[in-house]
């Protein structure tokens, strides 16, 4: 699947066709998914299976917001700060995030690093002051920095991974 960036109206027909897909109990799982940034991994063929339908449709609409640029304090649907990005996948999912990540640090049940799953949140630093999703295969999609996009990373490639937790 190549994701482009789209206008919105484009993208909210793209977020309803999801919903009516999830809803009617089919779970889209992304082969591939690449930004226009050039040091964007790709999602290896067969990732793992999200841990709920709503953790699916969070890593879906997560992914549908590649190339987005990131802006502070944005929560979409056109720009993204961290937690911004992943209050807006999960609000698409229908639940409800604060956008903080150190907030949405304490939401779910916490999950070994060993043990995620695509949809649950990845917390970074002490105290913890980045989050992104986890998408399987060692890999998460996050909205980085000021100047960056929102992009695929290697978990493990990011310093300071603090904890992670399972939202659904």
């Amino acid at each position: 699947m190549t994701t482009m960036r789209t206008a919105p109206a484009r993208r909210s027909t793209r977020g309803a066709l999801i919903a009516l897909l999830t809803g009617a109990g089919l779970v889209l799982t992304p082969l591939t998914a690449q930004a226009a940034a050039p040091d964007t991994a790709a999602v290896a063929a067969a990732p793992a299976a999200a841990s709920s339908t709503a953790a699916q449709v969070a890593v879906d609409s997560a992914l549908a917001q590649l190339g987005d640029p990131y802006v502070w304090a944005g929560a979409g649907p056109n720009s993204f700060d961290c937690s911004g990005l992943t209050q807006y996948a999960y609000k698409a999912a229908g639940i409800s995030l604060p956008h903080s990540s150190k907030s949405q640090s304490t939401m779910g049940t916490h999950v070994a690093k060993a043990d995620l799953k695509p949809g649950d949140l990845v917390f970074f630093y002490s105290p913890v002051s980045h989050v992104g999703m986890y998408i399987g295969n060692g890999q998460m999609v996050h909205a980085p920095t000021a100047g960056s996009v929102v992009k695929i990373v290697n978990v493990d490639a990011m310093s300071g991974y603090n904890t992670a937790r399972r939202l659904a």
